[in-house]
């Protein structure tokens, strides 16, 4: 399978990057390796995440308080969203329109 991200998912996972780079050298770093981690789970076992409806799941990472919410599609894993967790609740839903 293979993952991919939307482009707002992926300016998302850079912006939280840079936010946390700021905040102490290296974290940014471990944000993304984070992310990365949780992209090979998902590459291996698409529907680990948990339901949220029919089509997308989300999956929580491991260090930092953000989910990838994603779809699981048969030529691989969309993210939709790389979305904090305590901001801004179902923001994402309007990408699904398109």
């Amino acid at each position: 399978m293979m993952v991919e991200f939307l482009a707002e998912a992926e300016e998302e996972m850079m912006e939280a990057a840079v936010f946390y780079q700021e905040q102490a050298k290296g974290l940014g770093e471990r944000f993304l390796e984070d992310v990365e981690r949780t992209t090979q789970l998902l590459d291996k076992h698409p529907l680990i995440g948990q339901a949220i409806d029919n089509h997308l799941r989300r999956l929580l990472l491991r260090r930092f308080p953000f989910s990838l919410i994603y779809s699981s599609e048969p030529s691989g894993v969309l993210v939709i969203a790389v979305a904090h967790q305590r901001r801004r609740p179902d923001y994402w839903q309007e990408r699904l329109s398109r």
